[in-house]
């Protein structure tokens, strides 16, 4: 049963926070918006959706959630454009690939026309949390977990959907070391590799911090089989460029299909450069280093958008990628343009954009 925008029930804040806030140095994902919406899945049917001041939730211990990771998000931005309109850049593909995860976790699906229809009533109470300085944006968070107050291994009969924001700034500031990883394993093929299930990331943290102690920000995962395939790096997609192509591991059940990278490619090959989607071995990277043919490499996704890589390291053995003046780099041309369309800056020629 679809949930009406009109049942839901609103609840403003006494007195805004957004005055006390400052907005210089805006750290990632720490300082939240005044609002957060809320609805509960309960007797087979989503229900009861309200805005409510952002609070703390009252749980029980036995949180089914809490116990057997039945948990999704997603993660989205909101920008302002010269209008003072907010905009959003493929929010749709957000619902829809909210419910793949959904279905893969044996979570109830969201109507895609109550999520806009939520979200955009939660974006309008909160309009004035949307920064409209470059470099900073209003990231958004929905997310479903279990409420079943039952220990016991089974999908839980109850959910609860919430979406908050928070306005911030860069993930990261300058290009990162990243190093390739060959003994842990984010996801195998048949696991929730393609979903954004809590558990993928909790997962990939002690391997992360191995490296991290090492002076790497992020790692390069691999295949789960034999260690010799790219998927991703850490919470990113990942790309490279080699003999003038930009080449990305094509999207399959380990890796996700990151809204990001999709944009990149579908930009890259409007631009007329040539893209493949395809396996990208290990060897392949490392010889392109030998031969010099590798001209830059780097992350797409949508808290740190793109972030360059500096410099890959793989058993034991740093490859940098070479110094090319800032300007004529692929990724920061495409950063510079990914940031002007979703700041409705250029024209919309994919359709993408969502302005209320």
């Amino acid at each position: 049963m679809d949930i009406d925008i009109s049942e839901i029930q609103i609840e403003k804040v006494l007195k805004s926070r957004i005055s006390s806030f400052e907005w210089r140095d805006l750290a990632f994902g720490k300082v939240f918006s005044d609002h957060m919406m809320v609805m509960d899945y309960t007797d087979g049917e989503w229900n009861n959706p309200k805005i409510i001041p952002y609070q703390n939730l009252s749980l029980s211990p036995a949180t089914s959630a809490l116990h057997y990771g039945q948990s999704i998000f997603e993660g989205m931005k909101a920008h302002k454009n010269a209008n003072d309109e907010i905009v959003l850049l493929r929010p749709k593909d957000n619902a829809r690939r909210l419910n793949v995860s959904a279905e893969r976790m044996c979570i109830p699906p969201i109507s895609e026309e109550f999520f806009m229809e939520a979200l955009k009533t939660l974006l309008e109470l909160d309009r004035e949390w949307v920064p409209n300085k470059k470099g900073s944006s209003l990231y958004i968070r929905p997310f479903i977990f279990a409420t079943d107050p039952v220990v016991g291994i089974k999908p839980s009969e109850t959910y609860r959907f919430i979406i908050f924001s928070c306005p911030v700034g860069t993930y990261y500031n300058d290009a990162i070391p990243v190093k390739i990883e060959t003994e842990f394993t984010r996801a195998s093929s048949g696991g929730t590799g393609y979903a954004k299930a809590a558990g993928n990331y909790g997962g990939a943290l002690y391997p992360a911090k191995l490296a991290q102690n090492q002076g790497y920000k992020q790692l390069i995962w691999t295949d789960s089989k034999e260690h010799k395939y790219i998927e991703e790096a850490g919470t990113m997609n990942v790309m490279f460029i080699i003999n003038g192509i930009l080449i990305t591991p094509a999207s399959n059940d380990t890796i996700l299909a990151g809204l990001t990278r999709d944009s990149v490619l579908a930009i890259a090959r409007d631009w007329g450069i040539e893209v493949q989607e395809r396996k990208v071995s290990v060897e392949e990277i490392i010889t392109a280093f030998e031969k010099g043919s590798i001209s830059e490499a780097f992350g797409a996704g949508t808290a740190a958008t793109l972030a360059p890589i500096k410099s890959i390291n793989y058993n034991n053995q740093d490859y940098f990628l070479p110094e090319i003046e800032s300007k004529d780099r692929f990724s920061t041309k495409m950063m510079s343009y990914y940031d002007d369309y979703r700041r409705d800056l250029v024209e919309d020629k994919f359709s993408w954009l969502e302005k209320f």
